[in-house]
């Protein structure tokens, strides 16, 4: 039987008195779309920050494809495959769409400060492959005609799916969106889905934390709830709209409305 891609085991993150994540378990199966979702201050970025190299945790463990990767540094677990986005809009501003991309890109490049200083053949080949995947990532979501523009005057929403690009332009095996649609309007949130669908349909695996139920129901594949640092309902959207105690400790009765109107 193969195992989940990611499996989070027994996580708990202490922070002087405060308890962030008491004991949390979830897994992620390879190439499904997940949910993380709870009330603010539930534990959901805290996780996203121990599984990708950001914080360490007080106990447990966290195991992506089958390696123990707990307490490694970002840039290492970055290598394994695993990447994720912030909340925030995370572009280089003063650079243009595609020089962003092509940053986002340097960890593949192989020829080395020899090869770029004395601009070998090898140098030369690899810079034209680079260029060729960043401007093929840009025209698959979109971007293409925006590649000369500085960053710092796309539209929001244009931002923001370039950041996704950047966390997403070197094929990770599982991506980390954490709020990809926060500040979207409904077409710029429609526009993220439907960017998300594409690359797990390129068999990236995505983990998600979102605030929006609509596109949480629309998108997702099953949806993990956490509250006060705990799992306490794991399902489908339809098992996770009908649970009694998320229901209780966070979705509310009317908290359905949007969501129910457009899944």
């Amino acid at each position: 039987m193969i195992g989940p891609l990611l499996e989070v085991r027994n996580l708990a993150v202490h922070i002087g008195g405060l308890v962030a994540i008491a004991d949390m378990s979830f897994q992620v199966p390879e190439g499904r779309i997940v949910s993380l979702i709870g009330p603010n201050g539930a534990g959901k970025t805290t996780a996203f920050n121990v599984i990708s190299g950001y914080m360490r945790p007080t106990k447990g463990r966290v195991l992506f494809d089958g390696a123990d990767i707990t307490g490694l540094p970002p840039e290492r677990i970055a290598t394994r495959g695993l990447v994720r986005s912030f909340q925030r809009t995370s572009v280089f501003a003063g650079c243009t769409v595609l020089e962003n991309a092509l940053i986002a890109l340097h960890g593949r490049g192989r020829a080395g400060l020899l090869g770029a200083l004395l601009r070998a053949p090898a140098q030369r080949r690899e810079e034209a492959r680079l260029l060729a995947e960043a401007h093929s990532m840009l025209d698959f979501v979109g971007l293409a005609a925006r590649a000369d523009t500085p960053a710092e005057v796309l539209a929001y929403g244009e931002q923001r799916r370039l950041g996704i690009v950047l966390a997403a332009i070197v094929s990770p095996r599982l991506l980390l969106l954490d709020e990809p649609a926060a500040g979207l309007n409904p077409s710029e949130t429609q526009a993220a889905m439907e960017l998300i669908q594409k690359l797990r349909d390129r068999r990236m695996t995505v983990l998600l934390v979102e605030h929006d139920m609509a596109m949480v129901m629309q998108i997702s594949d099953s949806i993990c709830v956490l509250n006060q640092g705990r799992i306490i309902a794991e399902g489908s959207p339809a098992e996770i709209r009908q649970h009694p105690e998320v229901i209780s400790a966070y979705l509310g009765s009317g908290h359905w409305e949007g969501a129910d109107a457009q899944a």
